[in-house]
C-alpha cells in the first residue's frame, strides 16, 4: 500500500459492541495507510471505545440525528479535505456526510441505495431470505479484502486504555475492596438496544446468590447511564453482598479497565460482551432477542445461552408478544451451570 501522505476518515459502527469488533478493520487500515493521518468518526457516547487506541490520530465525536449535527459534520470533513472515506454504518446517511463532506473516494457497503456515492466496497451476501447474517467481525473485514489490504494479524477485537485510566481504575477497585489476585464476577444486566436483551433482574439476584454459594469471590455490578432501575431491583432481590458500580458513573473507557480485571463476565448481549472478548476474559452471555450467527467468532471463551423459539430471533427493542419467554426460559441455575462449565474447560486447557 502505498505510504504517500493522505487523510482517511473512517466512520466507525454506531452500537458499542459493533465498534469493537469493527477493531480489528482499523488494525488493517493503520498497518497499509503507515502514514497517513487516519482520523476516527464516531458517535460522541461510543467514544470512549476507541479511546487510548493505537488506530487514530483524532477523533471527532459525530452528532448527525438532526439537521444541526448533520450539517456541522459535513462542514467538519470539509475543512479536513479526506482522501479516503471508509463507512462502516450500513446507513444512507453516514455515507452522505461522507460525499457532501467531499471525500475523493469513498468505500463501503453497497447497500440501501447509497451506491451513487460509492467507489466501491463489497456487496453483502445473499440467500433465498435476502441478506445472509455473518458475524460482524468478518464483515466488517470485508472491506479490507475488497480492497486487498494485508489483513490484521488474527481476528479478535483488542481494546487500550491509558495509564491514567489505569491508576483510575485502580484506585476504585481498591475502594471496593478488590485486591490483585481476588476472583471478581462481573454482571452487566443492561442493554442499551432495548428491554428485549435483558436478562430479568430478580434472575440476576438469584445467580448472585449461586455464586456467592460456589466460589468466595467478590460481584461487581456493571451498569450504565439510565440503568439505575435495573441496578435497584437486583440489589433489592438480593440477598448476598453485590457492589454496585452505578455511583461511580463508570464510562466507557473507565469500564475498559473493570473488565479486563474480572476472572468472569455475566451478561446480556451488549457491549461489554464486547470488551470481555477483546480482553480475552470468560464470558456468558445470556441472548435473547438477536441472531447469534452475528457474533459467532472469537467464542473461545464465550458462552452463549440461549432458547430457540418460534418467534426469535425477532431483533425488536420490546418483545411483541409481551412474555420475553426468550429470557425467562434461561434460568438462573442453568446459567450459573454453564458458569462453572467454562470456567472449568478453560482451566483444562
Amino acid at each position: 500500500m502505498s505510504n504517500k501522505l493522505q487523510t482517511i476518515v473512517v466512520f466507525c459502527p454506531n452500537w458499542v459492541g459493533d465498534v469493537v469488533m469493527a477493531t480489528p478493520v482499523f488494525e488493517c487500515l493503520r498497518i497499509n495507510y503507515a502514514g497517513a493521518k487516519i482520523i476516527g468518526v464516531i458517535r460522541k457516547y461510543a467514544s470512549g471505545v476507541v479511546k487510548d487506541g493505537p488506530w487514530f490520530d483524532s477523533v471527532i465525536e459525530l452528532n448527525d440525528k438532526n439537521f444541526k449535527g448533520f450539517f456541522q459534520a459535513v462542514s467538519i470533513l470539509r475543512s479536513i479535505k479526506p482522501d479516503i472515506a471508509f463507512v462502516l454504518p450500513n446507513s444512507f446517511r453516514s455515507s452522505l456526510i461522507a460525499f457532501l463532506g467531499g471525500a475523493k473516494k469513498l468505500y463501503g457497503y453497497q447497500r440501501n441505495l447509497r451506491s451513487i456515492f460509492l467507489s466501491g466496497g463489497p456487496k453483502p451476501l445473499m440467500d433465498e431470505k435476502g441478506i445472509q447474517p455473518v458475524p460482524m467481525v468478518e464483515y466488517y473485514l470485508a472491506l479490507c479484502h475488497y480492497l486487498n489490504l494485508i489483513p490484521p494479524v488474527g481476528t479478535q477485537p483488542k481494546l487500550f486504555f491509558s495509564k491514567q485510566i489505569e491508576k483510575k481504575g485502580a484506585k476504585l477497585l481498591n475502594r471496593y475492596g478488590i485486591k490483585t489476585g481476588d476472583m471478581v464476577v462481573g454482571m452487566n444486566p443492561g442493554a442499551k438496544f432495548g428491554s428485549s436483551k435483558c436478562w430479568p433482574a430478580e434472575y440476576f439476584a438469584e445467580v448472585a446468590k449461586l455464586i456467592k454459594k460456589r466460589w468466595d469471590c467478590k460481584i461487581l455490578l456493571l451498569v450504565g447511564p439510565g440503568e439505575d432501575e435495573i441496578a435497584e431491583s437486583i440489589l433489592e432481590s438480593s440477598s448476598v453482598e453485590i457492589i454496585n458500580t452505578g455511583p461511580d458513573k463508570v464510562d466507557l473507557a473507565l469500564l475498559k479497565y473493570m473488565i479486563k480485571n474480572l476472572t468472569l463476565l455475566i451478561t446480556n448481549d451488549t457491549g461489554p460482551r464486547h470488551y470481555g472478548v477483546a480482553f480475552d476474559i470468560p464470558v456468558v452471555v445470556i441472548m435473547g432477542s438477536t441472531n447469534p450467527a452475528y457474533t459467532a467468532a472469537n467464542l473461545e471463551k464465550t458462552v452463549v445461552l440461549r432458547k430457540e423459539l418460534d418467534c426469535s430471533p425477532c431483533h425488536e427493542k420490546k418483545c411483541p408478544l409481551g412474555h420475553h419467554k426468550c429470557m425467562t426460559l434461561i434460568s438462573p441455575e442453568y446459567v450459573m451451570e454453564q458458569s462453572i462449565r467454562l470456567l472449568e474447560k478453560i482451566e483444562e486447557k
